[in-house]
């Protein structure tokens, strides 16, 4: 394996020698610092200040030397511009066709700068990682947000280039209007669907579409859902674009999505009548929240043994889940005619052990196309919000009660019945529409160089402009509209391909781990903890508090309802309707428009402190308990409670390790584990604390809620402040 230090010699261009990056030299000076803090000669203060100077240093020339190279490009497009505009009065087609092949010179010397910027961007980020695995710093998260975030930055002149837009977009737009012209000149804003013909604009066109494709709501909601992206799908040639395409069928990704939605209405369908249920069999209000969370306790082993079974089908897993599912809701259905409380239970469990989530999820990640992966991500947020909201207005309107034969439909026993008949439907479509995927084994993908000419260098310019805009523009979040900076740099700092990895792994001379070893992913919950940061295991606990104080806010809602107000089934359904609509628009506000004013760590704490405002504010403190408290409280906790969830799986998604982006064991299972397991907690608090009696049963639940989510706070406080 080439290192990077003799790989950038290799691939730089020989006249720009000296503007790139000096990598061999900060590598040599990682390398003294570290014999020189052994032996006690500098201190940690005067390395990082030293190091930060340095690295200053060649940012600035790099970034200069763009600059420089961009009022080129863009005098030889004026001058190209002047010439156009002659043709104009008087067309040649002899002179229209040399303005055509001027244009495609200007793109090629544009594939140059972008190769330029692309090893340079790719030097920056190993060389700061290096850092950080020589010394054990998280240097680079200063760096990067230090830098970022200044006005001045030109950090962000080197990773967002906004000027070679305008060169994409003027090289683009007068090869359009030049292509095949018969006396007419067609502008690619008049005429966005006219057929590009010529490979440049092609090429160009990819980058563009690939571009515009991605926005700060669609990021964010990717983010929500957690689809963890390996690394290797970051950069994207032609050919792996092919067999991705192959691999994808839009009835199969629908199907999965149809999956989550029919998941999370069968989830909080029973919610308003849990409570009524159980006291027909005999059994106490609060025994609801045993009820509820029994799908929750199975759900804990189901995603484990899904997100293995999902390494070799999906097919049969999602088959299987729909199985179990209708088997489960018939079972649920039934136990009221067999009065039996078991049974209602049992059946229960059958759902929680067909929740696919960890395949949709996997489905998503590994088999949609990375152009629409981000669509997808959001639609499987959208599919559960949309569900979550659907499932108590569901049961509001399942009230009647009638019999055929001995079996009882009532606003009980409906919500079983209903979503059994859903679960065979949707067997039925499964297995007429779905596609399994094609597996191939792993390869290693080599870069190849072709002998032709003029086709090489148009196909080189396709897939650089291609992976190089996906890798550094795609990856950051639209960074230039989020007025944040530091997200969209962070990540792309902290990702990596492959290649690199493995050089990273040759350039510590064999001190650190080998490149296989380090892509390896984790075998068990216990590896997978080993790979978690500080952060990270703060990120974790916030899910799990933010988890356990919605479902304490939800699956008692009926019985809090109906004891302080004396709400009927469809007044909770109606109330639960109208928190579960609130989640897309709260999804929207926030990455559209929140996050481009606040850096993501200051959401995290002023969501979590709403939060905590919201349980306050929920305590029967006062008498009598009033409507306008409880819904007041309720809705401050519960959109707190989303934005702190879409932000801080933002970050995870961010900052996770990549080894946890796949195998059995990743870190949508791991967020999925924790969340699953605060929500069995919180409804096994709501039955025991109904031994205490219906008078005090909001204050107990309540009281965890504000704990964790206090301690959260304190935590957040603390590893933040260390971090940054």
């Amino acid at each position: 394996m080439v290192a990077f230090g003799k790989k950038l010699k290799e691939r730089s261009i020989e006249e720009w020698q000296e503007y790139y990056i000096n990598y061999k030299l900060m590598k040599k000076k990682v390398n003294q610092y570290g014999r020189q803090i052994e032996v006690g000669s500098l201190d940690r203060r005067h390395v990082l200040k030293d190091f930060s100077r340095m690295l200053d240093h060649q940012i600035e020339k790099i970034s200069l030397f763009m600059l420089e190279q961009q009022g080129l490009l863009s005098s030889r497009l004026q001058k190209l511009r002047e010439c156009h505009d002659a043709l104009q009065d008087e067309p040649d087609i002899s002179q229209i066709s040399n303005l055509r092949e001027a244009y495609r010179s200007v793109g090629q010397d544009l594939l140059q700068l972008l190769f330029f910027i692309d090893m340079n961007a790719i030097g920056i980020r190993k060389i700061l990682k290096k850092f950080d695995k020589r010394f054990g710093y998280r240097f680079t998260n200063y760096y990067v947000k230090t830098r970022a975030d200044h006005p001045y930055s030109q950090l962000q002149q080197v990773f967002k280039h906004v000027g070679l837009g305008a060169v994409v977009g003027a090289i683009s737009r007068n090869l359009h209007e030049l292509q095949n012209n018969q006396g007419s000149f067609l502008s690619i804003y008049d005429q966005p669907v006219v057929p590009l013909q010529d490979p440049v604009v092609d090429s160009i066109k990819n980058a563009v579409d690939r571009l515009t494709r991605s926005t700060n709501f669609l990021n964010f909601m990717a983010q929500h859902a957690l689809i963890m992206q390996d690394e290797d799908l970051l950069i994207l040639h032609e050919d792996q674009a092919d067999q991705e395409e192959g691999r994808y069928h839009f009835m199969s990704l629908l199907l999965n999505l149809a999956n989550t939605f029919l998941y999370m209405v069968n989830t909080y369908i029973i919610v308003p009548t849990a409570d009524d249920y159980s006291m027909s069999l005999g059994a106490a209000a609060t025994v609801c929240g045993v009820v509820i969370g029994a799908m929750a306790v199975a759900q804990l082993f189901s995603s484990v043994y899904f997100s293995a079974w999902s390494n070799k089908s999906y097919f049969k897993p999602l088959i299987f889940s729909s199985i179990v599912l209708f088997v489960g809701n018939l079972v649920y259905a039934l136990a009221y005619d067999f009065n039996s409380l078991p049974l209602l239970l049992i059946g229960r469990l059958f759902c929680g052990f067909g929740s696919a989530r960890a395949v949709n999820r996997r489905y998503i990640s590994d088999c949609v196309p990375l152009k629409i992966r981000m669509q997808a991500s959001a639609g499987f947020v959208s599919a559960s919000a949309l569900g979550m909201a659907c499932g108590p207005a569901l049961a509001g309107l399942l009230q009647t009660n009638f019999k055929i034969y001995s079996l009882t439909f009532n606003q009980d026993t409906l919500p079983g019945w209903v979503m059994a008949v859903a679960w065979l439907m949707y067997l039925v479509w499964l297995a007429i529409s779905f596609v399994e995927p094609a597996r191939e084994p792993e390869e290693v993908h080599t870069s190849q160089e072709s002998n032709s000419g003029m086709e090489n260098k148009e196909k080189q310019l396709c897939i650089f402009t291609y992976s190089y805009l996906t890798r550094l523009i795609f990856n950051f979040g639209e960074a230039d509209q989020d007025g944040n900076m530091e997200k969209g740099l962070t990540k792309q700092l902290l990702l990596a391909q492959e290649e690199t990895e493995h050089d990273d792994e040759e350039d510590c001379d064999g001190s650190e781990e080998s490149a296989e070893d380090s892509r390896k992913p984790a075998n068990s919950f216990v590896d997978a903890y080993k790979l978690l940061t500080p952060s990270v295991k703060v990120q974790l606990l916030i899910y799990f508090m933010l988890k356990y104080a919605m479902e304490i806010l939800l699956s008692e809602s009926s019985v809090i309802t109906t004891y302080y107000f004396g709400w009927s089934m469809s007044s909770v359904s109606i109330f639960l309707f109208c928190l579960g609509l609130t989640v897309l628009p709260v999804n929207l506000v926030v990455g559209s428009y929140i996050s481009n004013m606040f850096e993501d760590r200051q959401i995290l704490l002023a969501s979590e402190i709403m939060v905590c405002v919201g349980i306050l504010l929920s305590f029967h403190v006062v008498i009598p308990y009033t409507v306008p408290q409880y819904v007041i409280s309720g809705f401050i906790m519960f959109v707190s409670a989303e934005v702190l969830e879409g932000v801080n799986l933002s970050l995870l998604s961010r900052v996770m390790s990549s080894r946890l982006s796949r195998g059995t064991y990743n870190g949508g299972l791991l967020s999925t584990e924790a969340g699953t397991i605060a929500r069995v907690i919180a409804d096994a608090t709501i039955t025991v604390a109904g031994f205490l009696g219906q008078s005090m049963l909001l204050n107990v639940t309540l009281l965890p809620s504000l704990i964790i989510c206090v301690g959260s706070i304190v935590a957040t406080c603390f590893t933040f402040n260390s971090l940054y």
